[in-house]
């Protein structure tokens, strides 16, 4: 049994050392696209104007102030109905968000992997 316990606390010792090396020597790609996470936003940096960029942020920034508007008056509602009514509210506008975004990446041009 003691045996055990000090193979098991080699095991714990040795277990974050481990990691930490692995997490130290990330693996580099030649090609910058093929990093995780490197190409999203590329498809529309490269085929948006500066008109079309500015105005699809202002369209994420006024959802965004909606939501925030909607979750503010939803945190100091007291009237249970009046909550649940506008947390319905507010989620039939995040599935249509979530619609037009669907719509909108599917109108993107796709890299090849």
């Amino acid at each position: 049994m003691k045996h055990l316990y000090k193979s098991t606390a080699v095991l714990l010792l040795l277990l974050p050392m481990s990691m930490m090396s692995i997490a130290a020597e990330p693996k580099k790609s030649d090609d910058p696209l093929k990093e995780p996470g490197a190409h999203q936003g590329m498809d529309m940096e490269c085929c948006q104007t500066e008109e079309q960029k500015t105005e699809h942020m202002r369209s994420m920034q006024e959802h965004m102030l909606t939501m925030h508007d909607l979750s503010n008056q939803i945190l100091s509602e007291k009237d249970p109905a009046k909550k649940e009514e506008l947390k319905n509210k507010q989620l039939e506008l995040m599935k249509t968000y979530h619609a037009q975004m669907k719509q909108h990446r599917q109108k993107m041009p796709q890299h090849k992997k």
